[in-house]
Order: C-alpha cells, then structure tokens, then sequence
C-alpha cells in the first residue's frame, strides 16, 4: 500500500450500512485517523490474503495501512464498510464470484495510521473448509479506535450439527465443497455481525457490545430478508 493510504485493490461487493443520523465524522479513508462520537459513521476496511502476507519480516503482524507490507503487490483483496457508530450491524460480502480462499484465506480488519488498529487474523476458507460467520468487535477510547477483534463462541453455536466442523475450536466451518460456486449449493456468503465498545470523544459510553453479548452468534441473520436463503436458513432450524 502506498505510504499516503490510497487503497490497493478493487472493492469487493458489500453491503454497507447507511448512516442517516447526525454525522460528525469526516473521514472516510480508512488509512485515515478519525475521532467519533455516537450516531457518527466509522469506515474501516477488511484485507483478503494470504497468512504470510500480513507479517513483517515474517515475525511482526502490522495493519494493512502499514506501506511496510506487500499487500500491494500481493493476492489480496479489500472490502470497504462504513457502519454507524454503537449500532450493531450485519456486514455481508457476497462470496458467489469472490472466493476467500483463493486469495490466501485469511482476514485482516484495519483503521486508522498514526493511530492504527488492526485484528488479529482470522481463518475464512481454504479448499476443504469455509467460515462463514464472525463477530467483530470495535473498542475505542475516547473516540480513538484502539483495537479491533474477533469475538468467538467456542463452536457452541455449531454443536450436534453433522453439516459442520468446529475448526480450532473456535470457529464453526462448513465443507468448501458444499458452497455454491464450488459444487455445492449452500451460499457461503461472508456474514460479519459488528458491535461496539468502549467510549466515544464526549467519553459516552458504546454498549452495542453488551447487546450483541446477549444474543446467540447468528441471530441477526433472520433480520435480513436478501439473507433468507443463506447459511443459516439452509439448515432446518440452525438457530
């Protein structure tokens, strides 16, 4: 990535959650530092590639926005989102023509330069296996984005399913082979549930987190009727 943030890949299909409240947030780059409060829109961005591709020197994980990384000029790919801020929302990257796992595999979810944030890794499919469901968390501090993370189940929401393996023992994969596109016909479309944390710049407190918290991985999917034939709803009574 270029050291001034411009965006290396061509954008992914997503959908993105529109903001219609009051708005104070400026920046819509995500290689650029933003200080929000509540009802604001927060844009970030989740890189596709492979493990390796987000170490420095092999040994050093940086945030996609770090120029120090190949993503560049590596097999990678880069889905934009811009939700609203303590809202949660269900982010959904349609996977019937992008295949995670012939981009490595592998998710990185970034903001943020001087003050960047960055996930750790996380699996989504290599030729055997697929996940299709996560759960991103957003902490702030101030309004200062500080960290971004996946919040797993421990494949308590997978349990006693044969259609499912639990991978790592963490994340629930169904078999890439039963993926639309890939010979099966179930749609593995990526569904990404967001809640937030922390506080925003008047110190309010964020507590989507503590809602999403409540609910069971999965429950957002009913809410959304373009996802009624997905996953969840493909498996009698998944949830």
């Amino acid at each position: 990535m270029a050291a001034k943030g411009a965006l290396w890949l061509m954008l992914l299909p997503l959908v993105v959650a529109v903001v219609i409240a009051t708005n104070t947030n400026s920046v819509y780059q995500p290689c650029a530092d933003a200080k929000i409060q509540r009802s604001d829109g927060f844009t970030f961005g989740i890189a596709f590639s492979s493990r390796e591709s987000f170490f420095f020197n092999q040994s050093l994980q940086l945030s996609p926005c770090d120029h120090r990384l190949s993503l560049s000029s590596s097999n990678s790919q880069l889905a934009l989102f811009r939700p609203k801020v303590d809202e949660i929302s269900l982010l959904t990257i349609n996977t019937s023509s992008f295949f995670p796992d012939n981009y490595g595999g592998y998710m990185v979810a970034f903001a943020g330069r001087k003050y960047a944030a960055r996930s750790p890794l996380a699996f989504v499919a290599n030729s055997t296996y697929t996940v299709t469901s996560f759960t991103l968390v957003l902490e702030f501090q101030k309004g200062r984005l500080q960290n971004l993370y996946w919040k797993r189940d421990g494949c308590s929401s997978c349990k006693g399913k044969s259609n499912f393996v639990c991978l790592n023992k963490q994340d629930c994969g169904i078999r890439t082979s039963s993926c639309k596109g890939r010979g099966g016909a179930v749609d593995c479309s990526l569904g990404i549930q967001l809640a937030f944390s922390g506080t925003d710049k008047h110190l309010s407190v964020l507590n989507s987190w503590y809602e999403v918290e409540n609910l069971r991985q999965y429950s957002l999917y009913g809410l959304y009727s373009n996802l009624r034939d997905s996953l969840t709803s493909q498996y009698n009574k998944f949830f």
